[in-house]
């Protein structure tokens, strides 16, 4: 699909250039001078960033027509930067909406406007829907003197285990003691690998053999958390495509039994569009909450965030940004929009 945009971007460009260099050359209305003859247009290249797609739509009062033409550079730089189809569709909408026959000042910077116009837009879809607040969760189940369960789900090799031992570390650091339920009770090393993480950081797990019942685990996690007074359960889940359904029922089993708190989905930044398909999923079939992406670190380019975010209705509730358990921090729209700003 990109092959083909840019192909008609190429063919648009010069039919747009000669639209503007003709706006660009002729005289104020009240003069009776004669039209001057436009310039021939140069070749630009097919592959502008975000910022210098809308930099050109703010130069003059733009008819709809010339906004059609211009927005085709902002759409291969959105696909490109990972934005699923349907949400870089709306976004374009949204931008047209607020750029079609705007006027600048003298005074008004065309670099500032543009920015200020796309970012704008991005901020709408990524702070849209209903807010969550962690700590203030897990607060007020504390203060029904219960634990704050949190389910944590996605497919495997996303770094979920490791996502969970990292908001172990997160709240412990705000003084709350958590406990560990090792419900991936079908991965061969899932529990070993939880086991692990339960050492280093000095918190408690529940488990029990491989194979055992995974909401099983779950119950006596939320058990033990109530009869020693831990605060949050953090419950591991075996990774599963959204595609198998014998996973997805057992997901399901799970959070009939704990009645989570949050539902959290944990998705792979780099895994783009396939990130977006799954949070969908698993949206439609347990239902989430918020969602955390790791690997943001590792060149993703945001299009995921903000797709996920839109797909959903759900906000993104941290990012992972490395190996450590320090590694993990609370998303802000900020972090999603730097990226997706910069030039291509």
């Amino acid at each position: 699909m990109l092959e083909k945009l840019k192909e008609k971007l190429r063919r648009v460009k010069a039919k747009l250039t000669r639209k503007l260099e003709e706006k660009a050359a002729a005289p104020p209305e009240e003069e009776e001078e004669p039209e001057a003859k436009p310039k021939r247009p140069s070749r630009a290249s097919p592959k502008l960033g975000v910022k210098r797609a809308l930099k050109k739509a703010v130069g003059i009062e733009l008819s709809p027509s010339d906004l059609e033409d211009i927005l085709w550079d902002l759409q291969v730089s959105l696909l490109e930067s990972d934005v699923a189809v349907p949400v870089a569709d709306e976004l374009i909408n949204r931008v047209k909406n607020k750029l079609t026959g705007r006027k600048l000042g003298l005074r008004e910077d065309p670099k500032k406007v543009a920015e200020a116009v796309l970012e704008e837009a991005m901020r709408e879809i990524l702070e849209a829907g209903e807010k969550v607040d962690l700590l203030q969760v897990v607060k007020a189940k504390n203060e029904r003197n219960e634990p704050a369960v949190l389910v944590f789900f996605g497919i495997n090799g996303t770094g979920k285990t490791t996502t969970i031992a990292k908001l172990a570390k997160y709240l412990q650091e705000r003084g709350l003691r958590v406990v560990l339920a090792a419900s991936d009770t079908f991965r061969a090393g899932g529990i070993e690998q939880l086991e692990v993480h339960a050492r280093r950081l000095g918190v408690e797990l529940v488990k029990q053999r491989q194979g055992a019942d995974a909401a099983a685990v779950a119950y006596d996690a939320i058990s033990h958390a109530k009869a020693r007074g831990f605060q949050v359960v953090l419950v591991d889940t075996a990774g599963r495509m959204q595609t198998d359904r014998d996973l997805m029922d057992e997901m399901r089993k799970i959070v009939r039994v704990t009645r989570p708190d949050l539902r959290i989905f944990v998705g792979d930044a780099l895994t783009g569009n396939d990130a977006v398909e799954q949070a969908r999923t698993f949206n439609q079939e347990v239902g989430i909450d918020g969602s955390i992406l790791c690997k943001m670190d590792a060149d993703a380019r945001g299009g995921a965030a903000l797709s996920i975010t839109y797909v959903t209705g759900k906000p993104i509730l941290f990012l992972g940004v490395g190996q450590g358990y320090e590694d993990l921090v609370e998303f802000k729209p900020e972090l999603i929009l730097k990226p997706l700003l910069e030039e291509g």
